[in-house]
C-alpha cells in the first residue's frame, strides 16, 4: 500500500481538495518512519519543501485512527507568531477531522484553555515558555491533559539547540515523561543543520529511542546572487601642526549612503522583498529613508517595519499584508523574519552587510525561490573608507570577506557551522531547582539532586558542583531548610519564582511601551524625553508624555527621518572553517561571478594588501616597532583561548574588531621571539583552570547572578575556551 492509501481520509480529501499534484519526498520518508517504527524523527530540508506537513500528515492519521484520550499531539514553538501561522493552517487541514486544536500561549484564550483542561483532546501549539508555566503550576492539569499524550512536534530545532531556552525545553520534556509515565515520540523540525548527528541526539535527550533523519533529494535549487558596494570617504588629515581645522580635507562625506539608499529604492520598487539586516537602528533607518524617498518620487508608501521591539498587531499586520496584499510589500527585518512564518512567495531578500552566519545565510536565503521560483538574493555593502589609513590591516574590510565566504561554504559545500552543546548551564540548573521545586514543594537534597540531576541537559553536572551550587542558595535565602532536613524555597527565592519574569530563560531588556494614544506602536528600553524625536515601526514620533511608573512614553507622528539608539548586545562568533575559508578566498585568484565591478575591484585591493603584508602564510606579522599581528586562521573560540594564554606568560593581546580573525599584541621582542612563544604554548600541558580569566569571566545568561563565581568560571572554561581546537597549528 502507497503512503497516501495510508493517511487519514480527512487528509486525503485535503490534497484533492488542494490539488496537490504528489507527496514530497520528505513527506513520504515521514510517513515511513512514523508508520513502520518507534523512533524519534529529524525532518531537516530547506524552507518551503513540506516539512511542517510531513510532521503532522502521519501524525495526525495515527491519532485519527487510534483516539487518544487526551491531548494526543503537542506541538512547540520558539515563537507565538509562529504557533499563531501555524494554527491558521492546522485549523484548514483539520476541519473534517475531529481533531479539537488549541493555542496555549500568553496571548491565547483562557475560556479554550480551561476547556481543554476540563475535555483534554486533540492538539495542542505552546511555547516553552507556556509549557514552563503549566508543569510549574499545574502537575494535576497536566497528568490530566497529557497522559495519553503520543507525538511532540518541535520546530525550529536548530534555534532552541543554540539557545538557552532548548535546554530548558528538554528538561521540561523529561519532567513531563516522569509526570505521566510515557515516553511521547518526538519529531524535530529544522530547515539549517550543520551536524544531522548533533541534532539527532539533542532531540533525543531522555527518550532512550533511535532517531531517524531520511535523506531526501530536493533537487538543485537554483540561486541567483549579486553584491554591490558603496564608498564613504573620509580624508582626515592632521591639522595639529597649524591649529587649524578646517586642514579636514572631505572627498564625499555620506554620498555612498546616499546612493545606497536610492540603489536600494530602485532595486525594491515592485518587488515583494524583505530586507534583512543585523540591527534594528540599521533597519528603522533604512525604511525611513526609502519611505522619503518614494514620497520624493510619488511613489506608494509600501515600506513596513518587523522586529522585535515593534508590537505584536502591528507585526502581524505587515505579515498579513505580505501575504496577501496586491501591492509588493517591502519590509526591514532582522531575525524576526528568519523563521517559518508563511509569508507566501518573495520576489528577493536583500542583505545589508555580512550574515552573522552561514546559517543565518541559509535561513534568509531559504525566504526566497518558493513554488519553483528562483532564490534571489542581493547583498549591499557601505564602507566608511579612510584615505589616509593609520595601519596595514585597517583598509581590509573583513566583513566583506567574510560574507563571500559564508557564500561559498552554503552554495558550494552545502557546510553550516555546528552547534555547540550547553554542558554546564548552571543558570538553567538553577532554574530547574527553583521550578521543579515550586512545583513539588519540599524535597530532601538527595531527593532534589535525583530529580534534576537526572535530566539529560545535567549530565555532565558532578553532584560535588550541584551539592556546591544547593550550599550557596541557601547561603543567599532562595532555598531554606525545614526541620526535617528538607530544601524549600527560601525567601529571597519566593520573589524570583513569584515573578512572571521567571518563565523565562532568556536575558530581556527593561522596556518602555510607545504609545499613541491608545494604539501600541511597540517598544523601547530607555526614555526618550517631551520633544525628543525617534523612529519605531518605520515611522518618526514625539515624546508628549512620559509615565515613568508605568513605563510607558505617549508620542504623536511627526514627519521626517529620526535615529533610535537601541542598547545592543551585538556578539558574533567565527567558526575555524569559516576563518580558513576567508583565508583561501584571499590566497586564491577565483572568480566570483556574483560580485559587481565594484565589488570585484575592492577583493583584488584587499588581496593585494593581505599577500603583501605576510599574514596569509606568516603565523606573527610586524605592523610597527612593537605591535604585531597574530593570524592563527581558527576561530573565535580558539582566538580567546590563545589571547589567555598568552596573558599567562604576560603578553597582552585584544581583537582589533568584534569579528576580528586575529590578535593584536603589544611586544617587545622580535616576530621570531613571539612565534617560539605561541608553539610552545601549543605544545605544553596548558592547564586551562590556571589561565589568567578575568574575575567575573562568564557566558552570559540569566540567573548567572545567583551564581557562584568559581562555576560560572568553570562553564567558560569547559563550554566557551578550546585548547584542543587551537592545537590545528602544529
Amino acid at each position: 500500500m502507497n503512503v497516501f492509501n495510508r493517511l487519514a481520509p480527512f487528509i486525503q480529501d485535503f490534497i484533492y481538495q488542494n490539488k496537490w499534484e504528489e507527496l514530497r519526498g520528505i513527506q513520504v520518508a515521514s510517513c515511513e518512519v512514523i508508520f513502520d517504527s518507534d523512533d524519534n524523527l529529524l525532518l531537516s530540508s530547506g524552507t518551503a519543501s513540506g516539512k511542517t506537513e510531513a510532521a503532522f500528515l502521519p501524525a495526525l492519521t495515527e491519532i485519527y485512527n487510534k483516539p487518544s484520550k487526551t491531548v494526543g499531539i503537542m506541538y512547540i514553538s520558539p515563537l507565538k507568531a509562529l504557533i499563531n501561522d501555524q494554527f491558521k493552517r492546522l485549523e484548514q487541514l483539520l476541519v473534517d477531522s475531529n481533531i479539537p486544536v488549541c493555542k496555549w500561549h500568553g496571548d491565547a484564550s483562557m475560556t479554550k484553555k480551561n476547556a481543554l483542561i476540563k475535555n483534554p483532546e486533540g492538539l495542542i501549539q505552546i511555547t516553552p515558555e507556556s509549557l514552563e508555566s503549566l508543569l510549574t503550576n499545574k502537575r494535576g492539569a497536566c497528568i490530566q491533559m497529557f497522559s495519553d499524550l503520543r507525538f511532540i512536534i518541535i520546530d525550529e530545532v536548530h534555534q532552541f539547540m543554540r539557545d538557552a531556552r532548548g535546554v530548558q525545553l528538554l528538561c521540561l520534556l523529561e519532567r513531563l515523561q516522569k509526570l505521566i509515565g510515557i515516553i511521547p515520540r518526538r519529531i524535530g523540525l529544522s530547515a539549517t543543520l550543520g551536524d544531522v548527528t548533533l541534532a539527532q541526539n539533542w532531540l533525543n535527550t531522555g527518550t532512550y529511542r533511535n532517531c531517524a533523519a531520511p535523506i531526501t533529494d530536493e533537487g538543485k535549487k537554483r540561486i541567483k546572487l549579486h553584491i554591490e558596494r558603496f564608498v564613504n570617504r573620509h580624508d582626515e588629515r592632521d591639522g595639529a601642526n597649524t591649529g587649524d581645522i578646517s586642514n579636514s580635507v572631505g572627498t564625499g562625506g555620506d554620498m555612498g549612503s546616499r546612493e545606497h539608499y536610492e540603489y536600494l529604492f530602485k532595486m525594491t520598487l515592485d518587488k515583494k522583498t524583505i530586507i534583512f539586516t543585523n540591527s534594528r537602528e540599521e533597519t528603522e533607518f533604512i525604511i525611513a529613508n526609502l519611505k522619503e524617498i518614494a514620497l520624493k518620487n510619488k511613489s506608494p508608501d509600501v515600506y513596513r517595519v518587523h522586529h522585535g521591539n515593534v508590537s505584536a498587531f502591528i507585526r502581524e499586520s505587515t505579515e498579513d499584508e505580505m501575504k496577501s496584499a496586491d501591492e509588493k510589500i517591502v519590509t526591514g527585518a532582522t531575525v524576526t523574519l528568519e523563521l517559518g512564518i508563511d509569508i507566501g512567495s518573495l520576489d528577493q531578500a536583500v542583505q545589508v552587510g555580512s550574515p552573522m552566519s552561514v546559517s543565518s545565510f541559509a535561513q534568509r536565503l531559504g525566504r526566497c525561490g518558493r513554488r519553483g521560483q528562483v532564490a534571489q538574493i542581493l547583498f549591499t555593502f557601505v564602507e566608511d573608507v579612510n584615505v589616509n589609513p593609520s595601519d596595514t590591516l585597517g583598509p581590509i574590510n573583513w566583513d566583506f570577506i567574510r560574507t563571500i565566504a559564508i557564500i561559498e561554504l552554503y552554495t558550494k559545500d552545502r557546510w553550516i557551522e555546528p552547534i555547540y552543546p550547553h554542558n554546564h548551564a548552571y543558570n538553567l540548573l538553577y532554574h530547574q531547582t527553583m521550578s521543579c521545586l515550586k512545583s513539588s514543594g519540599e524535597l530532601s537534597p538527595a531527593g532534589l539532586a535525583e530529580t534534576v540531576l537526572s535530566l539529560g541537559c545535567f549530565k555532565h553536572i558532578s553532584q560535588d558542583d550541584y551539592k556546591y551550587l544547593l550550599s550557596h542558595l541557601i547561603e543567599i535565602g532562595h532555598l531554606q531548610r525545614t526541620e526535617q532536613g528538607g530544601l524549600i524555597i527560601g525567601r529571597e527565592g519566593e520573589k524570583i519564582v513569584n515573578s512572571h519574569h521567571f518563565l523565562t530563560v532568556f536575558i530581556a531588556s527593561e522596556y518602555f511601551l510607545v504609545k499613541d494614544e491608545n494604539r501600541t506602536i511597540g517598544t523601547v528600553d530607555k526614555v526618550y524625553p517631551v520633544g525628543i524625536r525617534f523612529a519605531l515601526a518605520g515611522l518618526t514620533w514625539e515624546t508628549v508624555d512620559v509615565n515613568i511608573k508605568s513605563k510607558v512614553i505617549f508620542v504623536k507622528r511627526v514627519p521626517g527621518i529620526s535615529l533610535v539608539d537601541w542598547n545592543v548586545n551585538f556578539e558574533i562568533e567565527l567558526h575555524t572553517t569559516l576563518v580558513r575559508k576567508i583565508r583561501s578566498i584571499l590566497q586564491t585568484d577565483v572568480q566570483y561571478p556574483y560580485l559587481s565591478e565594484k565589488c570585484r575591484e575592492r577583493l583584488v585591493e584587499i588581496q593585494y594588501i593581505t599577500r603583501n603584508s605576510g599574514v596569509l602564510e606568516n603565523l606573527v606579522t610586524q605592523l610597527s616597532d612593537t605591535k604585531y599581528a597574530i593570524f592563527p586562521w581558527v576561530g573565535t573560540r580558539q582566538l580567546f583561548t590563545l589571547h589567555y594564554a598568552l596573558l599567562q606568560r604576560k603578553i597582552k593581546s585584544k581583537l582589533p574588531l568584534i569579528s576580528c580573525v586575529y590578535l593584536e599584541v603589544n611586544f617587545s621582542g622580535t616576530a621570531d621571539e613571539l612565534k617560539a612563544i605561541i608553539y610552545d604554548i601549543l605544545k605544553s600541558d596548558l592547564n586551562l583552570y590556571e589561565l589568567p580569566l578575568p574575575e567575573m569571566v562568564e557566558i552570559k545568561g540569566k540567573y548567572n547572578e545567583f551564581i557562584p563565581a568559581k562555576l560560572l568560571r568553570k562553564q567558560f572554561i569547559e563550554d566557551y575556551l578550546d585548547f584542543e581546537g587551537l592545537k590545528i597549528l602544529l
